[in-house]
């Protein structure tokens, strides 16, 4: 079989882009835009419904993200975001549908349509109100990442490493969130923040877009020991695309650069414990491109044959494996 047809009857699935931010209306400076229309082929940005089919893609993770403009009001600004997403997906004619669990990636990949997932970046959107991670959690989110690079009433994210990590609320947060069958997400914890997620953690934990710090060192990527934990949860690393976590050096930012990533980590842990996690308009090219957008995303299982991996473990790394964790966690 080759590359393209082996990728055409894969599950595919990313973990994470901020397509929510321009669908609501907003640029990368948090100023008001025109919001851009998810059910049409555009040719700015890097994903909309028709491209994402083109990339073979059966579901993505859409985060709701509040940039630092907003954190005053970060729970009605993600419930803005939210509205965006259920907007689009109402308007697409069922070429995309809200996805919730396993099944229902399952069968988007059986009608040929897209499995939305909703996720949370940041957990300002719940302020210190469990009330409120329910309330999202009613409304169809399934995955928060606890921090992004700030601190929060969670923990402490990436650029803020400090003598603690979780709070005794983000404590109580990881445990509502296994209990009502939500995805916790690392990326962007501080590594004290990791280490105490990972102490308490009794479902699969997963960085959805966190790239190997030996190959980058950065602080946002993960040590291979870090990676070996999440592993252990029966979780998974989502190899990110964005520029500045592939390489210090944007001319070196490539699909071979993203591919000594997944080296990297399945040396680490197996392929059964790497995914994709791309950050799609989440990242600017001047840091570098590691592709156009989500329409190429064939590019990667071409580049996962070419180093030798095996179709089994080029379909668990393009989507077999978040399939894995959705079923674990979220049923």
């Amino acid at each position: 079989m080759g590359a393209r047809e082996l990728h055409e009857s894969l599950v595919v699935i990313d973990g994470h882009c901020d397509t929510a931010i321009p669908a609501a209306g907003f640029d990368f400076k948090s100023e008001p835009v025109a919001p851009l229309d998810l059910c049409v082929r555009n040719e700015t940005g890097h994903v909309d419904f028709p491209r994402l089919r083109e990339g073979g893609v059966t579901a993505q993770f859409f985060a709701l993200f509040t940039d630092t403009a907003f954190l005053p009001e970060a729970r009605e600004h993600t419930l803005r975001l939210l509205a965006a997403m259920e907007s689009a997906i109402d308007r697409s004619g069922g070429r995309a549908r809200l996805a919730t669990k396993a099944a229902d990636v399952v069968a988007a990949k059986r009608d040929g349509t897209l499995a939305a997932f909703l996720a949370i970046e940041g957990g300002e959107a719940i302020g210190e109100s469990l009330d409120d991670l329910r309330s999202f959690y009613d409304r169809g989110v399934r995955l928060m990442t606890l921090t992004w690079n700030r601190v929060n009433a969670i923990g402490r994210g990436a650029e803020h490493p400090g003598p603690d990590g979780l709070t005794r609320f983000g404590l109580e947060v990881v445990s509502e969130m296994e209990r009502l069958g939500m995805i916790v997400d690392a990326s962007h914890l501080s590594d004290r923040a990791l280490d105490d997620l990972l102490a308490v953690a009794s479902r699969p934990v997963v960085a959805s877009h966190s790239n190997s710090r030996a190959v980058c060192d950065h602080r946002r990527n993960l040590t291979d020991a870090q990676a070996e934990r999440i592993a252990a949860t029966g979780g998974l690393v989502g190899v990110t695309f964005a520029g500045v976590f592939v390489d210090s050096e944007p001319a070196r930012v490539s699909v071979s650069r993203v591919l000594d990533h997944v080296d990297r980590l399945v040396a680490a842990v197996g392929p059964g414990h790497v995914g994709l996690g791309t950050d799609f308009d989440g990242f600017s090219a001047p840091y570098g491109l590691v592709m156009p957008d989500c329409s190429r995303l064939a590019d990667i299982t071409a580049g996962l044959l070419g180093r030798g991996y095996s179709d089994e473990d080029a379909a668990r790394i393009m989507g077999g494996n978040w399939l894995r964790v959705i079923e674990a966690v979220a049923g």
